[in-house]
């Protein structure tokens, strides 16, 4: 059961944690198809005075076919227990080949309208604001950009306005 917080209420989660080394699904629904992906790299906090949160999605990814078809997508973080699910299944499976979700015997739930797990702890509803693609000619660091990037597929970089924050009880 999902209780609908304030998203200023998550004084105890650490986003470090939370993203790079727990991760999270990017989950996204357009012409009637919802899909989820395994992310270990975004950002929380404020952004044009709003509570905003960052996402990264590479183009080959079947998921980025249905975050550039829609407005709103969830951020479903689930702690330490589902680091298998979330790695083999959702971060190396495609969702043009098969249901990830029952895959990994998780459940969809809509929240505001928009697709999540039941199995998440937390799920933030979030509004696409901005979107650009990160570029080889912006970087500073050309050793991330080499490291990160040796096929040159850059990600499409999303930022959100956190709409709703909603905890598992």
């Amino acid at each position: 059961m999902f209780k609908k917080i304030d998203p200023t209420e998550l004084e105890s989660m650490n986003a470090f944690r939370a993203v790079g080394k727990e991760w999270f699904l990017i989950t996204a629904e357009a012409d009637g198809v919802r899909n989820a992906m395994t992310a270990s790299w975004g950002f929380l906090g404020n952004l044009w005075n709003k509570n905003a949160a960052v996402c990264f999605v590479r183009p080959q990814r079947f998921t980025h076919t249905l975050t550039e078809k829609t407005d709103r997508v969830s951020l479903c973080f689930f702690g330490d227990g589902y680091r298998t699910e979330l790695g083999k299944i959702f971060g190396r499976m495609s969702g043009k080949d098969l249901d990830k979700a029952a895959e990994a015997g998780f459940h969809y739930t809509y929240l505001d309208g928009v697709p999540a797990f039941e199995e998440a702890g937390l799920v933030l509803v979030c509004r696409k604001m901005y979107t650009d693609k990160i570029k080889h000619e912006n970087f500073i660091d050309h050793e991330a950009d080499e490291k990160c990037y040796p096929a040159k597929d850059y990600h499409t970089v999303y930022v959100c306005e956190v709409e709703a924050a909603y905890l598992n009880m």
